[in-house]
């Protein structure tokens, strides 16, 4: 029988920076479900529930995971901080960042995806612990902020449920 990973996850908030789709937030939601995510952060114009388009998208999930909205990342960053989160990273690739599966995780985690086209906001990379990122060998290095947030959580999980390092 297979252990769910709701079970043994340690504590993973998601913070959505100024995201511009709604498709592409609800199958956040629909990510966030399959990986046991405590919650959501839809910061600035991010589409949170209730949205007909999110719903679409997110099949149920986005009445599963607990969601909150915000006014902006910083802000967001901040309530988490007095929350007692001990480790909030940004998932940018940028000169710093290091590859997801190369991080030592401290829980409760939080972790912010940022715009599509604008990336993580500029004074929210300031207040984060750290940047993790994603190897990119094309020419456009960018891809979908779903698929990353897909990627890097599953990535996190492999770290800190099996042991998986570089």
């Amino acid at each position: 029988m297979q252990e769910t990973v709701t079970k043994t996850m340690n504590r993973i908030c998601i913070v959505l920076d100024r995201l511009r789709s709604a498709h592409n937030t609800g199958n956040i939601f629909r990510i966030a479900e399959a990986v046991g995510a405590t919650e959501i952060i839809a910061c600035g114009y991010t589409p949170a529930p209730p949205h007909p388009k999110l719903a679409k998208t997110a099949m149920g999930t986005d009445q599963m995971v607990p969601c909150r909205k915000m006014p902006d990342s910083p802000t967001a960053i901040r309530a988490l901080r007095d929350e007692g989160y001990r480790m909030i990273l940004a998932a940018e690739c940028m000169p710093g960042s290091r590859f997801a599966w190369e991080f030592h995780y401290e829980f409760p985690l939080a972790v912010v995806f940022g715009n599509e086209a604008l990336g993580v906001n500029p004074e929210t990379l300031n207040l984060v612990d750290g940047m993790i990122s994603l190897p990119m060998f094309g020419g456009k290095a960018s891809i979908n902020v779903g698929n990353a947030a897909a990627a890097i959580l599953y990535a996190i999980i492999a770290v800190t449920r099996y042991g998986v390092h570089k």
